[in-house]
């Protein structure tokens, strides 16, 4: 499979767990109904969920590394490496917005769960695929 092939896949699954990142929070947020959990709580826990993503993120950038690496042999090997570290660390970095979308079942204000989903967004960023990925195959080639 060519790396644009690859790029395009794991685009195509950053957006879908996008969606799912927000998708609870969109459709629970509305919903006028009380759980009963405590919402302070639920919001420092969205807030500590932020740092096991961060710590994920050195894994997905040496895997973002490993694609350097001129041998064809390995090339499916560190793509897999690449989706497993982005598919891990877009799990945790979707974790405070689904924990804002259970908040806003337990009473957490708005302003709060905003805080959790922007901190779930910018998290996300971390997680794109740079461009860089394909210039890097044109310099290996020349």
């Amino acid at each position: 499979m060519k790396r644009t092939e690859e790029r395009t896949r794991l685009n195509r699954l950053w957006w879908f767990w996008l969606a799912l990142c927000l998708l609870p929070w969109l459709l629970l947020g509305p919903i006028d109904f009380n759980l009963g959990l405590p919402p302070m709580a639920i919001f420092i826990t969205g807030l500590f969920a932020l740092f096991p993503s961060l710590k994920a993120f050195s894994s997905f950038k040496r895997a973002l590394f490993a694609l350097e690496e001129r041998d064809q042999a390995g090339e499916r090997e560190r793509w897999a490496a690449l989706q497993k570290a982005q598919v891990l660390g877009l799990y945790w970095a979707a974790l405070p917005a689904w924990l804002a979308a259970l908040g806003s079942l337990s009473g957490l204000g708005g302003v709060a769960c905003l805080l959790l989903v922007f901190g779930s967004l910018m998290t996300f960023f971390l997680y794109r695929i740079p461009r860089q990925v394909l210039q890097v195959t044109a310099g290996n080639k020349a």
